[in-house]
């Protein structure tokens, strides 16, 4: 076992121990000179409420300071100078005024002109409300928080009285923002739109309705998906699609290579009359489903897999082969509407064997669009019902704002796809447009 040396030892063996590097002493960061100011006006204290009053204190003589300025800008001379020669127009005093702000109400005094010619930048003459109490009041009300909710966080959270006509005075000015996004233009085409409709109950003529709000999501040239916007159903028929499809001329689209849809009776006439070159595919889930409300609970496991064998077959003949052989089998001769349902939408659903089955997966249903129903679903179940239309429209626009917020990459399954869209469709769809 070898002894520890020494230092003495180690120095007469001739072993220089290498002297560790000095430590760098970092900095002294130099008080701010507004330390000492807002040391004072704490004088001491550590608690929250005087840091509150601090700091809205220190925000109110920083606005009334800007405000000022904007005066003196507006006048052409500081306080306390003399007029510029033949100007008659000079400070009077102020008016006090209280805006909400995200801490609270904050109280100010607004400079004003003798002429009343003087019109602040920083707070307009009508501006209540400070950038940050709106946002916070739609971000909750986007998550589906009520009315109710709403108000009682904002009095808890400001100690101040609010009412609900300013939380809903607040939300209505989205309104604004949702005919605007409803009217914006679109892509002039879209290799596939899907529509698909969620139920909403809403108050209409004193009655509460079950409404169908139709959305339409479109995949644009390079994949990425795109709510086109949404229709509450005020009439039924060919003549509501007809006015959607319209609409959709009107803000610019020129083709839509291929519309998914879930059946409706009348809609693929009406997506034909404006886009007459559009392929049709009605949603297999759907169809399905429909099929399975024939079947009584025992035998749809079954009645399905027999169901899945037409629509995974791998061609189109192999699809209709299945298809005959359902008709003659017991279950085609048990339940004989499941197969008149398919016969009747059979011309719907033959185009879709066209594909390869990675792509061919994505149209035949509907899932694209079902992923979002189910966020706003999440949003809106908290209400029972919406009190109008636009009620329910405010809300769902604020829904479908946060979930295409998340959106950032474009699917890899439909970028893939976009190259055969190219070669079955020719001049209508080129890539490298």
């Amino acid at each position: 076992m070898t002894e520890k040396k020494t230092p003495a030892e180690k120095q007469s063996a001739g072993e220089v121990q290498k002297a560790s590097p000095a430590k760098k002493r970092r900095k002294r960061k130099e008080p701010h000179p507004l330390d000492a100011v807002i040391d004072e006006m704490l004088g001491g204290s550590t608690a929250k409420e005087d840091g509150v009053r601090v700091y809205n204190q220190l925000k109110k003589r920083l606005v009334e300071r800007m405000l000022s300025a904007e005066l003196t800008n507006h006048l052409g001379y500081e306080r306390g100078e003399e007029k510029p020669g033949g100007q008659l127009n000079h400070r009077n005093g102020s008016t006090p005024k209280t805006v909400r702000t995200d801490t609270g109400n904050l109280p100010l005094d607004i400079p004003r002109d003798r002429e009343g010619t003087f019109e602040p930048r920083l707070i307009p003459k009508s501006l209540r409300r400070l950038d940050g109490f709106d946002d916070k009041v739609l971000a909750l009300y986007a998550r589906g928080v009520s009315v109710r909710e709403i108000r009682s966080f904002l009095e808890e959270q400001y100690q101040m009285p609010i009412s609900p006509d300013l939380i809903s005075q607040i939300t209505d000015e989205v309104l604004d923002e949702v005919t605007q996004w409803q009217q914006r233009p679109l892509e002039p085409i879209y290799p596939v739109v899907v529509f698909d409709a969620l139920r909403v109950k809403i108050r209409d003529e004193g009655v509460v309705r079950n409404k169908a709000v139709y959305l339409a999501l479109g995949v644009t040239r390079d994949g990425r998906k795109e709510v086109l916007g949404f229709w509450i159903q005020q009439t039924e028929g060919a003549a509501f699609w007809l006015r959607v499809m319209s609409e959709l001329r009107s803000r610019g689209v020129e083709d839509i290579l291929i519309a998914l849809i879930d059946g409706l009776k009348g809609f693929p006439e009406a997506i034909t009359s404006v886009f007459p070159q559009t392929q049709i595919h009605h949603c297999v889930v759907h169809l399905v489903r429909q099929s399975l409300a024939y079947v009584s609970w025992q035998d749809r496991k079954k009645v399905a897999a027999a169901l899945k064998a037409i629509y995974r077959a791998p061609t189109l003949a192999a699809a209709e082969s299945q298809l005959d052989t359902f008709e003659k089998s017991d279950w085609g001769k048990r339940f004989p509407p499941i197969v008149t349902l398919w016969r009747r939408h059979w011309d719907h659903v033959r185009p879709v064997f066209q594909y390869p089955p990675e792509i061919r997966r994505r149209l035949y249903t509907t899932n694209a669009i079902e992923s979002v129903h189910m966020q706003v679903r999440k949003i809106i179940k908290t209400r029972g019902h919406f009190p109008s239309d636009e009620a329910a429209g405010k809300l769902i626009y604020l829904a479908l704002r946060n979930i295409v917020n998340k959106w950032r990459n474009a699917s890899p399954h439909w970028t893939a796809a976009m190259t055969h869209f190219s070669l079955l469709f020719g001049d209508r769809f080129n890539l490298e447009a």
